[in-house]
């Protein structure tokens, strides 16, 4: 069947409304949409599996499901749901023979791992272990599975023992913690004595019966396996013969929060010998541990400077018998996020941030030699098996879309097959703007890219306000995306132009490019938003710079507070109507003694707030509030340990002491990220409306 006649379906479901396009998406619509990950692929790459997760917005609950698709059939039908009803799963993996589905689920009150055939049938629980288990790995001969839960170290194996514990401290009439060393909290929760630690079951032979009894490894490494708090199973993997396990791990103790020098260590599966480390070598970030198919090659990624999360990570082998190291790739300016080796362990396929978007790429291991298999957008996820790719890839206009394609087919035309609907015909009704990369002069006289989106009932000749969103990070990039927390169609779905520029510092634009930020945060970066502001508007004449709003989280959210101080016009007059500070910087000085990942602003700002006050000092919003006058809405999380609440708090309460303009939206309940579908709503409802009052529709 050609790709054309396989298509012509979900064409035409999208093309037979469009008639009826007569709005732009809203935020409830966002929220509500179903989302597809984590493709997989039996070895001979016939059949797929995936998930999907659902939300049933009333309750805010969602639930994940997994579903099939045979890729050989001629037959139009979708894919088949393979968990069964009132199940939500996650982290679904494949046996090496492809008839069998492992994932996690809590159906039973904690998080637990089943297996159930790949061609249906009820899922067999096969852990019963008193703790959640968070991650997990299933040995390639299918006879043990590795996983993973936080328990207290001194427990060792008996994971009762930390259920026990807990419950104890439960009862505990005193709340009080004594910390004697950092971290005491990280990302969005206080440290409780637990670590994420490894443990290794044998597969239960019988139905009816589950794992009970486990084996701890590694345990003599301090450090989270995985690493907290976004760590996952990628994080560790086991060896072709199944004897170790190969896991990165930051061993560092005290030094935890100011240190990045994670290493791969050989833990052997049965925990009687001691584990080795195989990248002491380096003292930076070792990460993404991958075995060739024989297992004689070890295949990483490697950071080079310690202290530095926004390095690039090169591409790299290890001899397993020699532990020799190569760079693979090393005149390759760009930091992959994943490998996948070839069978033959000759190729890699990895996925890379690149100029504004995030494409598939294949790289020869012998000479290193790149080359972009699937561009335009940005590939979340992919499996490859046998001449069969599985990828995930989403865009300004579409959530992820499930796609397959012949290893062949790829390249500067690549031949994708389409298996879950695009966001356009999940939502036959809305309209999307569309959206082009724009390009001009900034700081130095390099090349800054940019994205500006129209709004959806855009009508040539007309013009339109703006909402100016700035990236977090700061090494970060808003390119050819889809996001659940900013994404410019709901802007777009208002009535809004929006425009998104990559400053210096943001990714996928060589190493250099990122690096540029460091130390100048309020330098390169602003002159580029003034620059790219001004270039966009002689570029696009339907945008009304003279109704515009900024808006940014985070480090964007630190931008919104120096450009309030340090962006004016000849005549002394701000560019911009009003502007939306969410969780943003407000004190550099206070934020390096507040924020938990201390490296971050150790590298950023070259030492601690007491070897290199100064530094703290050049680019701080606090010293320039005697300046702002424009309107201002202000976001904060409660849970926010990344930017902590104070931050926001000092903000709004400067903008408040000066009689300025300005609105407070304080959640008790989210983290730096607003998640809760509800409060997400609100979010959106607030900035819009904010907007609507100071710049119009």
């Amino acid at each position: 069947m050609s790709l054309r006649l396989a298509l012509l379906p979900l064409c035409l479901i999208a093309a037979l409304p469009a008639l009826a396009q007569e709005r732009g998406l809203d935020v409830r619509d966002l929220v509500k949409l179903d989302r597809v990950s984590s493709p997989l692929l039996t070895d001979d790459g016939r059949q797929l599996v995936f998930a999907q997760r659902s939300l049933d917005f009333d309750s805010g609950k969602a639930t994940t499901a997994l579903y099939t698709r045979n890729l050989v059939t001629r037959d139009m039908a979708p894919p088949a749901r393979l968990t069964p009803e009132g199940w939500s799963v996650n982290s679904p993996a494949l046996s090496a023979d492809g008839q069998t589905v492992y994932f996690l689920s809590s159906r039973n009150g904690s998080s637990q791992v089943y297996a159930m055939p790949l061609a249906g049938g009820t899922p067999r629980q096969l852990t019963d272990v008193a703790v959640d288990i968070g991650t997990f790995q299933v040995s390639p001969d299918g006879a043990r599975i590795a996983f993973s839960a936080d328990t207290f170290g001194d427990c060792g194996a008996d994971l009762a023992c930390t259920k026990r514990r807990h419950e104890t401290h439960e009862d505990d009439k005193a709340s009080g913690v004594v910390y004697d060393q950092l971290f005491v909290r990280h990302w969005d929760t206080w440290r409780d004595g637990t670590m994420s630690r490894l443990f290794v079951a044998d597969m239960p032979a019988a139905r009816g019966r589950a794992v009970t009894t486990v084996r701890a490894l590694g345990h003599a490494l301090e450090g989270d396996i995985p690493s907290k708090p976004f760590g996952g199973a990628d994080d560790y993997t086991w060896a072709p013969d199944g004897r170790s396990i190969v896991a990165s791990v930051k061993v560092a103790g005290r030094e935890a929060p100011w240190s990045t020098n994670f290493d791969l260590y050989r833990i052997d599966a049965t925990g009687e010998s001691a584990p080795v480390n195989l990248t002491a070598a380096n003292p930076a970030w070792d990460a993404g541990p991958v075995f060739s198919e024989d297992g004689t090659t070890l295949f990483y990624r490697a950071m080079k400077r310690p202290g530095f999360e926004a390095d690039r990570y090169a591409l790299m082998a290890m001899d397993v018998a020699s532990g020799q190291t190569r760079e693979i790739a090393p005149q390759w300016d760009r930091s992959p996020s994943s490998i996948q080796p070839a069978a033959d362990g000759r190729t890699l396929y990895v996925a890379a941030q690149d100029t504004g978007e995030y494409p598939l790429f294949r790289v020869d291991v012998a000479s290193g030699e790149v080359t972009k298999l699937v561009a335009d957008g940005s590939v979340s996820s992919f499996a490859i098996a046998g001449d069969t790719v599985a990828l995930t890839r989403n865009t300004i206009r579409s959530g992820d879309v499930v796609y397959t394609a012949s290893l062949q087919s790829l390249g500067e035309n690549a031949q994708l097959r389409q298996i879950t609907p695009s966001t356009a015909e999940r939502l036959p009704d809305v309209a999307f703007g569309d959206y082009e990369q724009f390009s001009f002069k900034g700081a130095g006289n390099e090349t800054v890219y940019g994205y500006v989106v129209k709004p959806w009932n855009y009508q040539e000749g007309q013009t339109y306000p703006v909402a100016f969103l700035i990236h977090g990070g700061p090494q970060g990039s808003f390119g050819d995306g889809w996001s659940y927390r900013w994404n410019p169609q709901t802007y777009a779905g208002q009535g809004y132009a929006v425009v998104m520029i990559d400053f210096h510092g943001s990714t996928g634009y060589g190493q250099a490019f990122t690096d540029a930020i460091t130390g100048d945060w309020g330098g390169a970066p602003l002159e580029d938003l003034r620059k790219g502001w001004a270039a966009v508007q002689q570029q696009y004449a339907f945008l009304d710079g003279d109704r515009a709003c900024a808006l940014g989280a985070s480090y964007g959210g630190y931008m919104v507070n120096w450009l309030a101080g340090n962006w004016f016009d000849r005549h002394g007059n701000a560019p911009f109507k009003c502007l939306v500070n969410h969780n943003g910087v407000f004190d550099t000085r206070s934020m390096g003694l507040v924020t938990e990942e201390l490296w971050f602003t150790e590298w950023e700002f070259g030492g601690t707030v007491a070897d290199n006050p100064r530094a703290y000092e050049t680019f701080n919003p606090a010293r320039h509030i005697e300046k702002w006058t424009t309107p201002t809405l202000v976001v904060a999380g409660q849970n926010d340990f990344r930017v902590p609440v104070d931050q926001s708090l000092s903000s709004f309460t400067a903008l408040q002491r000066k009689g300025i303009e300005s609105k407070l939206l304080y959640f008790p309940d989210e983290n730096h990220w607003v998640l809760n579908p509800h409060n997400s709503v609100l979010w959106h409802d607030t900035v819009n409306a904010w907007l609507e009052q100071h710049i119009g529709r």
